[in-house]
């Protein structure tokens, strides 16, 4: 028999060893690189060095890369022990998913767009669900909140990300420069501001998003 004939039938080199995970990792690579737009099955193909077609037998087609990636992400947060404190908690799990989501920053956005069943994908909503609904939030109240909550973090997080220089800096000369900038603009309210518009601590930014959401929902359960 000859080799051709003796090797028919077997996967191309490479495809024999994909594994939802391997792909999930390649899918990362690539939204990192070029971002969520350039994810395809051809893209991750091409990371993995394979057929784009062998990946059909793992994930269904792009919307499954792209479920697969936010699954991962929500799965892989280190979620809290509770502690009965509804803002310590919910502060604890906004600071344990911006933990994740930085490693991936690009692929935050897909929490908000991908509807997801897992049970690993679920559990951060479920975390955030069970210290609403603890602290006396309806149902459908709750629900309200999460989203509003996730929304919240999820911008502030790709804020963080996608802010040029224009937005704020945070070495010496560049705050220099843009505060120059901002005084100069002839608008009286951003010359007042500037020593501050020119300045951006992406981790000061993202606490005070969390506190001033928290104390909206608070204040909101509080009534």
């Amino acid at each position: 028999m000859s080799t051709s004939t003796t090797r028919r039938g077997r996967p191309p080199k490479g495809e024999s060893q994909l594994s939802r995970e391997a792909i999930v990792e390649a899918t990362l690579r690539v939204i990192d690189t070029d971002g969520v737009g350039a994810v395809s099955m051809r893209a991750v193909g091409r990371v993995l060095g394979v057929d784009a077609k062998s990946l059909y037998n793992h994930v269904d087609g792009k919307d499954g890369l792209l479920d697969a990636v936010a699954e991962h992400i929500l799965g892989t947060i280190a979620l809290p022990e509770r502690t009965g404190d509804l803002r310590a908690d919910l502060r604890a799990i906004a600071h344990a998913f911006r933990d994740r989501a930085l490693t991936h920053a690009e692929a935050a956005s897909l929490v908000l767009t991908r509807q997801l069943a897992s049970f690993e994908a679920l559990a951060p909503i479920e975390a955030v669900l069970t210290v609403l609904r603890a602290a006396g939030c309806p149902a459908e109240e709750a629900v309200h909140l999460l989203r509003a909550l996730v929304a919240t973090l999820i911008g502030s997080l790709l804020r963080e990300v996608n802010a040029g220089p224009t937005y704020g800096t945070t070495d010496i000369e560049g705050i220099a420069r843009r505060q120059a900038v901002l005084e100069g603009s002839g608008l009286p309210a951003i010359a007042d501001a500037a020593p501050h518009l020119a300045r951006f601590d992406a981790g000061a930014e993202y606490d005070f998003a969390v506190e001033f959401a928290l104390d909206a929902l608070v204040t909101r359960l509080s009534h």
